[in-house]
Order: C-alpha cells, then sequence, then structure tokens
C-alpha cells in the first residue's frame, strides 16, 4: 500500500477489500496466542456463541466496515503526504460510500452507537439550524408587516387623482356649493321614518361603494339617508362626487368634521390626548421601535375614527341609525335591522368569539385592578363596521360618558394600546347585543380562506385588514365583490386609471 502510495498507484474498491481482508488477517495472527493463553475460558464463550452467525450478522459487518474506514482515513492522509492527490480522492470516495452505507443501515434499525453517530450533536446542531431558520422567519414576517402597513396607507394615484379633479371642480363651480347648502337643510335628514346610516370617512371611492352597494340592495332606495363625515381636506371631494351622482333618489349629507365646535380638547378627551406630546412620539417618532407596526396606523390619531362615540351629538334628532366602515360592502337590504328588538341593549353587532383570540382579555389589561374587577376575561368580543345604535337607550345609559371615563382612565395607555374596539369594549359592557352572524361577515383584507358560502349568505361584507379592496395588495378573490360596485364608465374614474 505505502509503495502505490508513493508511485500514484489507482487503488479500486476491489482493492480496499483486498486491504481490508490482509488487514484482518494480521490482525488474527498477532491477537492467536492470546486466544490461546485464554483457552479455559474461552471454552466455554465456543459453546454458547455461533461465530458464523456472529460474522455475518449486521451488527459484525457495521463494526468491521466502520473500523476499516478509520484505517482508509489513516491512508487518505499517507497519500497526501506523498502527494499522491488521486488515491487520496479515491478513497474518500469509498470513505463516503460507506458513511452513506452505515446512514442507510442506521435508518433501518441498526444502532446509533455501532454507527458511531453522535446523536446529542445532531440534535444539537439541528436545533441551532432552527432557531436561525426561526430568527430569520421572524425578521421577514416584521418586514413584510411594515411593508403591509407602507402599502395600506399609501394613497393610489388613481384615488389621488380622483380627488384632485373632483376637488378642482368643487373649487370651480359654484353651482355645486348653492346645491350643497339648498340640501343641508333638508327635512329628511332627521325623519326618523327613514332608513339613517353614518359613514366617517377620507376616502371618497370607498364610501361611495359603501353608499352604491347598500342602495342597490335596498328594496325602496329612496328611504335611505346617508350621513357622511369626513375632514377638511376632503370635505370638497366628498361634496362634488356625491352631489354629481345620483344614487337611486337616496338621501345624502356630507360633513366637515372641523366645524364640529362642540368636539374639542376641553370635551373629549381622545382629542386632548391625540393632541399630546406623547401621542404624537408615539405615533411620529420616539417609541417606534416598540410598537407594532400595525399599532403605528395614522388611522388610529384620525378623529373621524373615534366620531362613532359621538353619534347622538353628531345626530341628535334621530332614534336610530346603522353605522358602516368604509371598508364595507353591502349585499342584502339592511333596513331590517332598524326593526330588531335590541332588548334595551344600545349596540347591536355580531360576536366575533367563535375565532378564540377575540374575548376580552386579548385587548384589554387584565392585570390592572381597574379591568380585572369589572370585566369577565373570557367575556365575547364583537365587531365595528356594521352596527345598529338605538340612540335613545344611548342616551338614557349615557354612553358618552362611560367612553370618556375609560378615555381618561387609559391617559398612560395601560388599559389597551390603541384603536377603537378597546374602549367600545368597555363602553358597551353589557348593552350590546348579539346579531346573527350572516349580518357581518369579516375578514376580506386578510383571511384568504373564507368559506364562499359565508361570503354569499352575508348582508355586509368587511374589508378589515391591510388588503384593502382599492389597493394592488387586496385579495383577488375578494376584489370583484366591491368592484361591482365601481362607477367606472364615470369620465373622472376613467381618465385617472389611464
Amino acid at each position: 500500500m505505502g509503495k502505490d502510495a508513493a508511485t500514484g498507484g489507482r487503488v479500486s474498491a476491489p482493492g480496499l477489500v483486498l486491504l481490508v481482508v490482509h488487514h484482518n488477517q494480521h490482525e488474527d495472527r498477532v491477537e492467536q496466542p492470546v486466544l490461546e493463553r485464554n483457552t479455559g475460558l474461552d471454552q466455554v464463550a465456543h459453546e454458547s456463541l455461533n461465530f458464523t452467525e456472529e460474522i455475518l450478522s449486521a451488527r459484525s459487518f457495521s463494526r468491521q466496515l466502520a473500523e476499516q474506514m478509520t484505517l482508509a482515513k489513516a491512508y487518505v492522509i499517507i497519500a497526501k503526504e506523498h502527494n499522491n492527490l488521486h488515491l487520496a480522492w479515491e478513497l474518500s470516495s469509498n470513505i463516503r460510500n460507506c458513511q452513506l452505507l452505515l446512514s442507510k443501515a442506521a435508518m433501518r434499525g441498526s444502532q446509533a452507537e455501532d454507527a458511531h453517530y453522535d446523536i446529542a450533536t445532531t440534535i444539537m446542531t439541528m436545533k441551532s439550524h432552527i432557531q436561525a431558520l426561526e430568527e430569520r422567519a421572524n425578521a421577514a414576517t416584521v418586514q413584510s408587516t411594515v411593508f403591509g402597513q407602507l402599502a395600506a396607507e399609501a394613497l393610489p394615484k388613481s384615488l389621488h387623482c380622483l380627488n384632485v379633479k373632483l376637488t378642482a371642480d368643487w373649487l370651480r363651480k359654484p353651482s355645486l356649493q348653492e346645491l350643497a347648502d339648498e340640501k343641508r337643510n333638508s327635512p329628511r335628514l332627521m325623519d326618523n321614518n327613514l332608513y339613517h346610516f353614518c359613514i366617517f370617512s377620507d376616502n371618497v371611492l370607498a364610501t361611495s361603494v359603501v353608499v352604491n352597494s347598500t342602495v342597490s340592495n335596498a328594496d325602496h332606495p329612496k328611504q335611505l339617508v346617508f350621513h357622511i363625515v369626513t375632514n377638511g381636506i376632503n370635505y370638497g371631494t366628498m361634496q362634488a362626487w356625491f352631489l354629481s351622482n345620483d344614487f337611486k333618489g337616496s338621501t345624502i349629507e356630507v360633513q366637515n368634521v372641523e366645524e364640529f365646535s362642540w368636539f374639542n380638547a376641553s370635551y373629549a378627551p381622545i382629542v386632548k390626548q391625540l393632541l399630546s406630546a406623547d401621542s404624537q412620539a408615539y405615533y411620529i417618532g420616539g417609541y417606534q421601535d416598540n410598537v407594532a407596526p400595525k399599532l403605528r396606523s395614522p388611522k388610529y390619531q384620525s378623529l373621524l375614527n373615534h366620531l362613532r362615540f359621538y353619534i347622538p351629538e353628531i345626530y341628535p334628532q334621530l332614534e336610530k341609525v346603522v353605522f358602516l366602515d368604509d371598508d364595507v360592502v353591502v349585499q342584502k337590504d339592511l333596513t331590517p335591522l332598524f326593526s330588531l328588538d335590541l332588548h334595551g341593549n344600545v349596540n347591536g353587532a355580531v360576536e366575533t368569539c367563535l375565532e378564540a383570540f377575540h374575548r376580552y382579555y386579548k385587548y384589554l389589561n387584565f392585570s390592572n385592578t381597574i379591568i380585572s374587577s369589572k370585566f369577565d376575561p373570557q367575556a365575547c368580543g364583537w365587531a365595528f363596521g356594521m352596527n345598529v345604535f338605538d340612540l335613545i337607550a344611548w342616551k338614557k345609559a349615557d354612553v358618552t360618558a362611560r367612553y370618556h371615563y375609560w378615555q381618561e382612565q387609559n391617559a398612560d395607555g395601560t388599559l389597551w394600546r390603541v384603536g377603537t374596539l378597546p374602549p367600545g369594549l368597555l363602553t358597551f359592557y353589557g348593552l350590546t347585543e348579539p346579531l346573527d352572524r350572516r349580518w357581518h361577515v369579516l375578514g376580506l383584507g386578510y383571511d384568504l380562506n373564507i368559506d364562499n358560502r359565508l361570503i354569499e349568505s352575508a348582508a355586509v361584507v368587511h374589508f378589515n385588514g391591510f388588503m384593502k379592496p382599492w389597493l394592488k395588495l387586496a385579495i383577488e378573490r375578494y376584489r370583484p365583490l366591491w368592484e361591482r360596485y365601481v362607477n367606472r364608465s364615470h369620465p373622472y374614474l376613467q381618465d385617472c386609471v389611464t
């Protein structure tokens, strides 16, 4: 073998076998005297041991193969020292084949110690790989969430284009402003014999879909009244759109939240909190690293998002309203909601605790005694987005004062983080009437696996989540539900799309 290594001879697999046999014969000759000296002891062993079975057993083959692999590794070193790289490669290749053979044998039941496998080391290695993969997956999830949040907050170019055209119309056409003044005092806006809906939004196209889908599925659309509140920037846009388009004879009112003089920091704790330096730092600077991306959404800083707690102040003469978010699509006639018996409750809503994580303890800090002493952590959550509000019962229970109390208690942000649902769960606790689930189906903005039968039976479908239907990242399966109520024939929409 040494000669082959020196002269560069090629060693084949049969050659390796001969080498193994020669090595075994040599070992046998060396060990023979020892065996003869222990004949007394071995005689007993020979009588009880079948050498043929032992030699031919899988255990023996594995042991012998492992020993010869160790010898072959030594020859690899010798070959490399004599610069016989070809021989070293041949031996290494055969060693790898033998290792593969042992691995397969181990998988079929051979014992790990016979194959010289260090299981503990393997497990530790696998754990470290799994941990590294988990860290990468977590980082990717955070990054995906941030990108999704940015995409959800961005205004699509087509929608921005539409806003610009409508604002120009509002400023350029005095007739629109005159028409708005005439409709502002319509008696239909306060007629409790009609069906009143309220929408608080700064998105004209989304609001248009809500209105259009509602009137399109109503049995008597002329009996519907829509109360829209937006901000100062989008007020002209909303007015121009709804004054220039007919929605099956329904009545539509548009108001500017900035004209609500009563809605100020001295009256509403939420206004004071949103204008505070701490709140500005929470959403814009300072605390960014400690806040989940979805909790930094600008919607939480929008006053429009909190107007739902002030509906009786906005519409003091109304008795019952249906509140709709701007990311819903109506598929059935909603007028039967107004005749539902709420059994003295203020809020009619669909409960969401069919999913285990939609219970009170998931939204509120029950380690605080103010919460734990007054609320059941397993109480069922419910959804905003399609709610029936009995405003007479609201005033009787002084619901807005309850909301103010909880906002003041949470001035330091220790009872809940952000949003309107946590304070809603507290404010309407014991005042909420569960509705049939088919009235309001949620999740079209994040859940790809909603049952088609559930969607088809729903009176209202809700695109809650980042994947809004007017964005490119919308879930394609659900987008047609929203698109069918967009008037693509409108010249402004055609111009803005192209």
